[in-house]
C-alpha cells in the first residue's frame, strides 16, 4: 500500500489463540506438529486454559516439551479448571514458566507492542441470572471467587499502557459464546462479572475457552469481539482449518523485534 512522504508503514502481527488442549500422559509426540502449524501462521500464541487434562506435573512437562519442540514464538497462557484438578496448579504453572511460557494470573505483559491481561476467571452465570452472595456461606465463597477473579482481571487491565490490548481468560465473560451448551450448565461456564472490567478498560478482543460446545464468537455490551477458542469447538466448527484462531493486530514498524516485558503501572 502506498503511503505519503514521511509516513511510517505499519505492520500486522498475527495472534493465534487456542484453549482446552488437555495434554495427557499419552500426548508426547502428538502436539509438536500442531504447534509447528501455529508457529508457521502466527507471531504470538495464546493458550486459554485447560492446558493439561488432570492438572498433573507430568502432563505439564510433556506439554512444555511439545511447545519447545514445535514453537519459536512467544507463548502467553492462563490456567483452566482442569489444571486445578489435582491441586498441583502452582507446580504446573512453574513447569510451563520454566519452559518460557508467560503464565498470567491477574498479571499483564507487553509483547511486540501488544498488551495482554489474563486470568483464569470463574463461574457464576450471566446477566440477571448471575449468582448473588446471599444465603449459605458456601454460596458466598463461590461468589467471592468470581469477584476475586474479576478484580484480578481489572487490576491486570488497569496496568496496561500499550496502544493495543487483548484479554485472555478460560471462563467466558458473556453468555453468547456458551450458547450451544446445555442451558443448565451455562452458569458454570463463565460469568458477567468478568465483563465489567472489560467495559471499564476496553480491549480489542477477548479470548476464552472452556465451552467445548458453545459458539465461536460473541460480543461484549460495547461490541468488542469475544472469541471462544476451545479446541474441540474449533475442530467441529471449522473442520477445514487448523484448530486455532488467528487475530490480526496492526502495530508500529519494528514491533516484531521487541522482547516481552511485564507491563509497568
Amino acid at each position: 500500500m502506498a503511503t505519503g512522504k514521511g509516513m511510517a508503514v505499519s505492520e500486522t502481527l498475527r495472534v493465534a489463540a487456542v484453549g482446552d488442549i488437555h495434554c495427557t500422559r499419552t500426548s508426547a509426540g502428538q502436539l509438536a506438529p500442531f504447534f509447528a502449524q501455529v508457529g508457521a501462521a502466527a507471531d504470538i500464541l495464546l493458550l486459554a486454559g485447560d492446558l493439561t487434562d488432570y492438572g498433573l506435573p507430568v502432563e505439564a512437562q510433556i506439554l512444555a516439551h511439545e511447545l519447545s519442540s514445535g514453537l519459536r514464538i512467544p507463548v502467553i497462557a492462563v490456567l483452566g479448571n482442569h489444571d486445578y484438578e489435582s491441586g498441583k496448579q502452582e507446580e504446573v504453572s512453574h513447569i510451563l514458566c520454566d519452559a518460557g511460557v508467560n503464565m498470567l494470573d491477574g498479571e499483564s505483559i507487553e509483547v511486540m507492542g501488544i498488551g495482554f491481561a489474563g486470568t483464569k476467571g470463574f463461574a457464576g452465570g450471566f446477566g440477571r441470572s448471575t449468582l448473588g452472595a446471599w444465603g449459605e456461606d458456601v454460596t458466598k465463597l463461590f461468589v467471592r471467587e468470581a469477584i476475586n477473579e474479576a478484580l484480578k482481571l481489572e487490576s491486570a487491565l488497569a496496568r496496561l499502557r500499550a496502544p493495543h490490548r487483548i484479554a485472555l481468560l478460560h471462563y467466558a465473560p458473556v453468555q453468547s459464546t456458551v450458547e450451544g451448551e446445555r442451558c443448565e450448565v451455562w452458569p458454570y461456564l463463565g460469568t458477567s462479572r468478568l465483563e465489567e472490567p472489560l467495559l471499564r478498560y476496553p480491549v480489542e478482543a477477548v479470548f476464552h475457552g472452556h465451552a467445548h460446545h458453545g459458539r465461536p464468537e460473541g460480543r461484549l455490551m460495547d461490541q468488542t469481539a469475544v472469541f471462544n477458542v476451545a479446541q474441540p469447538l474449533l475442530r467441529g466448527t471449522f473442520p477445514d482449518r487448523p484448530p486455532f484462531r488467528i487475530f490480526e493486530v496492526p502495530v508500529e514498524p519494528g514491533a516484531r523485534e521487541e522482547h516481552a516485558h511485564p507491563a509497568i503501572a
